[in-house]
């Protein structure tokens, strides 16, 4: 059986194809992604589906939908968010749709009655994988935008918060990312020239352009757009952090923004460990498996600052499918939903 999960993010749309044996045994996982900034190109969003899946899209036999894209500022809220996506999912196949939420997969009649049960809850998906890792201990998910760090006990998921603004209350969601963070939402000042610069407010450069300062992505992983429609260069990217102390090429070296590039870059391990360390003295747990873009790049980081022990998730995935995680996770329930669904129309 193949099964094609989906997280619809409001950026990246990502997939994972995976091939399972009758007793449920992953046999093969392919994955991909698109840049698919849904508050723009949401009426795009069936013929990316479709795309991402490519000619294998006849020999899908099920497909779950995991999103996150519901906040995007295209929908007045949420629930309408939801409902879009949702109906758009589901009108785009042929085969069985199922739904990730709070309570795991659901049917399209449930998701219409219940919208927010649904609404961000790919980090549902991700939980189990991390659990087949340790029974006991913190996921953390660091996406292009946002960081999940979700308590896992006794290989249940035991997050507090069950929506987005519950878990920005608790720890559990940090809205920091590897790729389209504003970097003036990081910091408030930075040092140069022996004292504390003011930044400017605007969305000149992001994240982004701190990986690619520091060395840490290339060109094409840095998958979304740039803020002033540049290029992706190591030299545009510090152009436009030069633009955060309203300065330019001509005002400020190499080495000041490289020296800049450093400082935002720990302002926001430091920020996503304090809410790591939060969840973790909260829940009683000290051992935490990374996954997602960042999960080197920030998670490991993340991590030894916090003092934690950590594991990649790549020790269950191959190392390019932990950035697609919540996919992988969405295809393998709805595996189990298919089969389960299955055994019960049989007995």
């Amino acid at each position: 059986m193949k099964i094609a999960g989906f997280d619809i993010g409001g950026a990246n749309t990502d997939v994972a194809v995976v091939d399972f044996d009758e007793s449920g045994n992953i046999i093969e996982v392919e994955t991909d992604f698109v840049y698919l900034p849904m508050w723009m190109k949401n009426d795009e969003l069936s013929d990316a589906l479709i795309e991402l899946l490519g000619t294998g899209v006849d020999q899908i036999d099920g497909v779950g939908v995991s999103m996150t894209a519901e906040l995007v500022d295209a929908y007045k809220t949420k629930k309408e968010g939801v409902i879009d996506i949702s109906k758009k999912s589901y009108d785009t196949f042929n085969v069985p749709v199922g739904f990730v939420g709070l309570d795991g997969i659901i049917e399209l009649s449930k998701v219409l009655d219940n919208p927010m049960i649904v609404a961000a809850a790919n980090w549902i998906a991700t939980a189990p994988l991390a659990a087949k890792i340790d029974q006991n201990c913190i996921l953390i998910d660091i996406g292009s935008t946002t960081t999940d760090i979700i308590p896992i006990k006794n290989g249940k998921e035991c997050a507090v918060g069950r929506s987005d603004l519950e878990r920005l209350k608790t720890g559990e969601l940090v809205y920091s990312g590897t790729l389209r963070t504003n970097v003036a939402a990081l910091i408030e000042k930075i040092p140069m020239d022996g004292a504390l610069l003011r930044i400017a407010s605007e969305l000149f450069a992001v994240t982004a352009d701190i990986q690619m300062i520091l060395g840490n992505i290339n060109e094409e992983e840095y998958s979304c757009d740039t803020m002033d429609g540049a290029g992706k260069s190591v030299e545009e990217s510090m152009r436009r952090l030069s633009r955060v102390v309203c300065g330019d090429m001509d005002v400020l070296s190499p080495d000041e923004i490289k020296s800049m590039a450093e400082y935002i870059y720990s302002a926001q391990v430091s920020k996503i460990s304090e809410a790591l360390l939060e969840v973790s003295e909260g829940n009683n747990l000290s051992k935490v498996v990374t996954t997602g873009l960042g999960m080197d790049i920030l998670g490991a980081r993340v991590c030894e600052l916090a003092g934690l022990e950590y594991i990649g998730m790549n020790k269950l995935l191959e190392k390019e499918d932990c950035t697609v995680a919540p996919a992988v996770g969405t295809a393998i329930l709805m595996e189990q939903f298919i089969r389960n669904n299955n055994k019960k129309s049989t007995n």
